[in-house]
């Protein structure tokens, strides 16, 4: 989990472009990110197992 430091300050409109960081609304985390879902690849997951995402189902073959 983010402190909410670093947290906030990822939500302040930067200085230029390039320097936008994007985090996971649910933990803060900002590696492992996936913009479409606009979460880390943890919560991601735990939400997805729990099918709480629509459309998202693990895969098996």
């Amino acid at each position: 989990m983010a402190k909410k430091s670093v947290i906030a300050r990822a939500l302040k409109k930067p200085k230029y472009k390039s320097r936008v960081v994007r985090r996971c609304f649910r933990c803060g985390r900002k590696r492992g990110y996936m913009r479409d879902f606009d979460l880390c690849r943890i919560c991601f997951r735990e939400l997805a197992l729990e099918g709480i995402i629509p459309g998202i189902k693990k895969s098996s073959w």
